[in-house]
């Protein structure tokens, strides 16, 4: 396996909120806004990007923390979706640099050892300096916005329609769904070689029945 997130060895007595239940969504977004370009993005221009398709709204009234907190949420879906495409595309995640590449590169593992801190940083919703609560309602508030810009039924399914869908039974796991669940959007996501809108909603759908279940 190329990848595995980085294991912390150390845990805080605070509450820990690394682990928290639901995607963000931006990830999706930015792999639109990726896949549809072969140029290299600044973070600022994919903040901007997501902006003005409505994705991505103020976090805070103090423009100081407004902006780390949007760095933050961009930095967490890149790391994110850079797990997710491995190892058939490689992601690169640099503030600066930031793009899609159809090889991976042949020293894969020493680039991602090389980023494992800040890697760790961003994947750490500690980090955003807020509780568990406070992060679900953001992220629940981005999958709002986001269902509304693919076009999902508002009508969630039935957790067994949800699972058909999925292609699991009953006795999976939280981790068999999350990880179903990554898989099958990634592969009916509509900007990828073989994507299919309609799909990529009906599992999109399908997650929000199931996804406080992984």
């Amino acid at each position: 396996m190329l990848f595995a997130k980085p294991s912390l060895t150390a845990e805080p007595q605070s509450i820990r909120v690394t682990n928290t239940k639901g995607d963000n969504p931006l990830i999706w977004s930015l792999l639109t806004v990726l896949q549809a370009s072969n140029q290299s993005w600044k973070i600022h221009h994919l903040a901007a990007e997501l902006q003005d398709q409505g994705l991505l709204h103020q976090l805070d009234e103090n423009p100081g923390n407004d902006l780390f907190k949007r760095n933050f949420l961009l930095m967490n879906a890149l790391f994110e979706l850079q797990e997710i495409l491995l190892p058939k595309q490689w992601l690169q995640v640099k503030a600066m640099e930031i793009q899609i590449f159809r090889l991976v590169p042949s020293n894969v593992n020493t680039l991602i050892m090389q980023d494992s801190s800040l890697r760790e940083y961003y994947l750490d919703w500690n980090n955003y300096d807020t509780s568990e609560n406070v992060v679900r309602e953001l992220l629940e508030a981005f999958w709002s916005n986001y269902k509304s810009y693919i076009g999902l039924n508002i009508n969630l399914m039935n957790k067994g329609n949800a699972l058909r869908v999925f292609e699991l039974d009953e006795s999976a796991t939280a981790r068999d769904i999350r990880k179903q669940w990554r898989r099958l959007a990634l592969k009916w996501h509509p900007d990828r070689p073989d994507g299919d809108a309609a799909r990529f909603r009906e599992v999109c759908e399908a997650w929000q029945s199931l996804k406080d279940a992984a």
